[in-house]
């Protein structure tokens, strides 16, 4: 198998699961109950938490633990002081929450966001930032949208189709000066910026404070961590409301038992990452030059400012799909975005936002090294899917 999806997901690593192996049976005890080893535990959480935490430049306390980044982008948005008043429902039996928009949206959010982001904005009436033909946010775009009543930006760190990296600290700048001009007026209506850091954990040095942001989404399952955990970051000015009631974990924003397992693989996911941060993108980096030297028929789609471990192609005039299928058949996994668009047959929003034709879009393949990848793979897989490229489009003359 050669496995290049590592977007998609990634396998936990033998390291992260012997850290977690424990928490399942010998120290299985709720973090909440009184006595001396669910008190070890409680412990054990707390200090993991403060290992995932350290790694973006905060504090334990600083987190709210989740079931992965969707729930944690979800809760971003319940930092809006926009009334439940506002919400209705649509009739009928596949009924959707709509939102009875004001005169001017109190939410933007990039385009080319990840559903869980983009989804729940549209809900609250928000409207999108264009991007440049890069996959860059157009902060012209960004400045002419901001309003008194805006009060939530979403701009994704790294986008999950392209791997695009975006200017967090330029966004956080514009908001700055924004709120200065706010005061100045008067104007006590709060703005903050949240971003999805999901993709960019093990690829960058994350630290909120130079990023700039209020709060911040990050995810064990993409960095080799167990799958159905993440975290968001919250900051002082921000201020969340529940998703789930019951017992008052997570400082009262999301109450149930804490996994602690999952939390434990977290941090163990999070040291191993930043030990080999540096390593791995030099790695990746030069994989990739290999890759785009040794593939033939190709147009590049996103060729800077992206993470080192993305490479995306357009094969005009063939099938991604057809192609994945083709490649599967062969041993190597690839994926033509993200994996919940694709699983739907739907179009990729992200490739549409950045000026692609529907042909393009149609031909496009995604390949997303890892951690599973080899050199000796790199070379294998340039072959095999030159070869296929070779037969499809001599099939294709042939028709």
């Amino acid at each position: 198998m050669i496995y290049l999806d590592h977007a998609a997901a990634t396998p936990v690593s033998k390291k992260v699961f012997e850290a977690m192996v424990p928490y399942f049976s010998t120290d299985f005890f709720n973090p909440s109950a009184a006595y001396l080893p669910a008190k070890k535990v409680a412990h054990d959480y707390t200090e993991a938490k403060g290992v995932i935490a350290h790694a973006i430049g905060a504090k334990a306390s600083d987190l709210i633990i989740t079931a992965g980044a969707t729930e944690a982008n979800n809760l971003a948005f319940t930092s809006l002081t926009v009334d439940s008043a506002f919400f209705g429902h649509t009739q009928g039996r596949s009924a959707k929450p709509m939102f009875l928009k004001k005169q001017n949206p109190t939410v933007l959010y990039l385009i080319t966001e990840h559903d869980s982001v983009r989804h729940v904005a549209e809900r609250y009436g928000g409207e999108a930032i264009r991007v440049l033909p890069s996959g860059i946010i157009d902060l012209a775009d960004l400045r002419s949208k901001i309003t008194d009543e805006t009060e939530l930006i979403s701009v994704s760190l790294a986008n999950n189709e392209l791997g695009t990296i975006q200017p967090l600290a330029e966004v956080a700048r514009i908001i700055r000066d924004v709120k200065i001009d706010r005061m100045k007026r008067g104007i006590k209506t709060q703005l903050l910026l949240h971003s999805d850091a999901s993709q960019a954990l093990n690829l960058l040095d994350i630290n909120v404070a130079r990023l700039g942001v209020d709060l911040l989404t990050i995810n064990a399952a993409k960095i080799y961590g167990p799958k159905g955990v993440g975290a968001l970051y919250v900051s002082h000015d921000a201020r969340l409301k529940p998703l789930t009631f019951g017992g008052g974990q997570e400082n009262g924003l999301r109450s149930g038992t804490e996994n602690v397992p999952g939390v434990i693989g977290f941090a163990k996911a999070v040291e191993l990452a930043k030990e080999h941060l540096n390593g791995n993108r030099k790695k990746y980096a030069n994989w990739r030059k290999v890759l785009l030297s040794e593939l033939q028929g190709y147009e590049l789609i996103n060729k800077k400012h992206m993470l080192d471990n993305f490479i995306v192609l357009c094969y005009n005039g063939i099938d991604a799909e057809r192609l994945v299928f083709l490649l599967e058949e062969q041993g190597v996994y690839v994926a033509t975005g993200a994996a919940c668009a694709a699983s739907k047959g739907v179009k990729s929003h992200v490739l549409k936002a950045v000026g692609l034709s529907d042909e393009q879009i149609a031909g496009s393949l995604r390949l997303t090294l890892g951690e599973t990848n080899t050199e000796e793979q790199i070379h294998q897989v340039t072959q095999i899917i030159n070869k296929i490229i070779k037969n499809e489009y001599f099939r294709i003359k042939q028709s």
